[in-house]
């Protein structure tokens, strides 16, 4: 039985750090998750298939970033990924198991990074951003943000 599906995520210029490739990549994020969120309960495996392969590819990328430019306070930024990881792996083991007793789990992990998302994009990929930013070119990102219609 399919459960009422939560409204879209959709992106939001709140989460550009500046920094071009996170930037993509952070749409990409948004994109995926959203498919979870949006999915019907018998497409729920696929896009959180989709959608774990999409945050390891990220997660993988920016663990990387911060390891080969000693990142100082990449400790707990690795440790968010990590555990992030964990999550969506046990929930899709459990979902693989049992799809219809476990969908709404599904939808609760995805709910909760939607949640997530915004603080740590705010917080650590920012600080990650401006770090890698200013190694490369000597400044801060420049962040052009369109203003938002529900303002």
């Amino acid at each position: 039985m399919n459960t009422a599906l939560p409204a879209p995520f959709a992106w939001d210029d709140g989460y550009l750090v500046g920094h071009s490739a996170m930037d993509d990549t952070h749409r990409e994020f948004v994109e995926c998750l959203n498919a979870v969120l949006q999915a019907p309960d018998d497409g729920l495996l696929a896009a959180l298939d989709a959608f774990a392969a999409h945050a390891q590819a990220h997660f993988d990328e920016e663990d990387h970033w911060m390891r080969s430019t000693n990142f100082p306070p990449a400790d707990c930024h690795l440790d968010e990924h990590a555990k992030v990881l964990a999550s969506v792996s046990a929930v899709r083991e459990a979902l693989r198991e049992d799809p219809e007793g476990n969908a709404a789990w599904c939808r609760e992990l995805a709910q909760a990074l939607q949640d997530w998302f915004p603080s740590h994009v705010q917080h650590l990929d920012s600080a990650l951003a401006t770090w890698l930013v200013h190694r490369t070119h000597g400044g801060r990102p420049l962040v052009l943000r369109r203003k938002s219609v529900c303002a």
